[in-house]
């Protein structure tokens, strides 16, 4: 057995930090889903269409074609059949005009939080230039 001298100590802590580096790019992040898209998003990755009543409140969501969205992921909410504009993040979270300030994983989230802090009240059309 060779004998054990500092530079191969060194050598093999290089090997190791290296291989640990190497494994830390290659991860997948921690925000993906090791188990695949979640319950709200379609094999293809994007959101998946929903249709439900929160809190008294119907709550609706669907990818749309063309429709001038400029903000990433054609996809319109609803609340009540007004539309609640909303955004994708570059992180894959989402936020909208009424929670801009808290992000959360998906359009159906989105709107489920809105209602929250519209707390009854009525949304009003916003016109997103």
């Amino acid at each position: 057995m060779p004998e054990l001298t500092r530079r191969r100590v060194l050598g093999a802590a290089a090997v190791l930090a290296t291989a640990a580096g190497a494994q830390a790019l290659t991860a997948p992040s921690a925000s993906a889903s090791p188990a695949g898209p979640t319950a709200d998003e379609h094999h293809h990755g994007g959101p998946e269409a929903f249709d439900e009543v929160f809190r008294g409140r119907r709550i609706e969501g669907r990818a749309v074609t063309g429709g001038g969205h400029h903000h990433g992921g054609a996809y319109a909410v609803f609340i009540d059949g007004v539309e609640l504009h909303v955004m994708s993040n570059a992180d894959g979270s989402w936020i909208s005009v009424v929670s801009h300030y808290d992000p959360v994983p998906t359009p159906r989230a989105a709107a489920r939080a809105a209602v929250v802090e519209l707390q009854g009240a009525p949304l009003v059309s916003f016109a997103a230039n």
